[in-house]
């Protein structure tokens, strides 16, 4: 199965002033993403607010990624839900409009705390849509989801023929290694954090990498990619340092989902808020990150929107 090469990025979910869903930005969202050198989204995940959306508005904004999206642009449209007979709907859908592949997370309720009950829950999802690559979406922070993903992955070889791999945002980079390398590189291993991206290029030989910073500061991680291919270790340390300064000022303002959000405002994209629970930033709040970037020079490696 075809793996994938390069940054996709995890967009953010547009609303309205009146808490509705914004698609009209969409175009515009992935001009500019386009621009910097990303290869595709990965929609309704956890940047973009997936799991408080409705069904219909998730499978809305799925259809208004793949409409706008140019030729070769790769859309993952996230069906992941508490509920295997609405994730499977999601993911028929999402075959139907033409997205590139589909992903879940595991569910939040239940825990799942044995192999097996994974294993079977991905199945009867991929199941639906055996034309469109599966991944399966490891981020054990939202879930809770503390499983093996070595052990995943020897549990659906041969089983689930249509799991292209996994998109892995977690700290172990030795596990994500034992993924890379099992059946001499079988499976397509995303790597998700943003912080550790020249580590599992170095370490775990990454190739495809998903992440929610590409939003604003996607030169920073082609710049990086470039940089360690062309064997300039100097410069890609260099390159993820000013990531990890990034990454420390959106730390201290609720993370990329609230903060990177608000980013996206500041390079002239204005995506609204967030949906409750998210607490969404004061403006004096706003006004403290925005000196933060300043302090950083952040401008000098934003995303430029046209």
């Amino acid at each position: 199965m075809q793996k994938i090469n390069g940054l996709i990025n995890a967009p953010f979910t547009a609303f309205n002033d009146d808490g509705s869903i914004n698609l009209s930005v969409i175009p515009r969202y992935i001009e500019m993403l386009v621009n910097h050198g990303v290869s595709g989204v990965f929609v309704n995940g956890s940047s973009g607010e997936g799991h408080l959306l409705t069904d219909e508005e998730r499978m809305d904004c799925a259809q208004a990624w793949v409409n706008a999206a140019p030729e070769n642009f790769k859309v993952i449209v996230h069906v992941g839900t508490n509920s295997v007979r609405t994730s499977q709907k999601l993911a028929m859908h999402a075959a139907e409009i033409g997205a590139y592949a589909t992903s879940v997370m595991g569910p939040l309720f239940p825990k799942i705390n044995r192999v097996e009950e994974l294993a079977a829950y991905c199945e009867q999802i991929a199941s639906v849509t055996p034309e469109l690559p599966f991944y399966y979406y490891h981020i054990p922070a939202f879930t809770g989801v503390n499983i093996s993903m070595l052990a995943l992955l020897k549990a659906v070889d041969n089983r689930i023929l249509n799991f292209a791999g996994i998109k892995y945002t977690f700290e172990s980079l030795y596990e994500y290694t034992q993924c890379r390398r099992y059946e001499n590189g079988k499976y397509d291993m995303l790597h998700g954090q943003d912080e550790t991206l020249l580590p599992s290029l170095a370490f775990g030989g990454a190739t495809g990498c998903i992440g929610g910073t590409f939003n604003y500061a996607a030169d920073l991680y082609t710049g990086i990619r470039k940089a360690f291919a062309e064997g300039d270790l100097e410069k890609a340390q260099q390159l993820q340092y000013q990531s990890l300064d990034l990454i420390d000022v959106i730390a201290k303002f609720r993370g990329n989902i609230v903060a990177g959000k608000q980013i996206m405002k500041v390079i002239g994209l204005d995506l609204g808020g967030n949906r409750t629970p998210f607490q969404n930033l004061s403006d004096d709040e706003f006004k403290a990150m925005s000196a933060e970037l300043e302090a950083i020079n952040f401008k000098s490696f934003a995303n430029k929107v046209s």
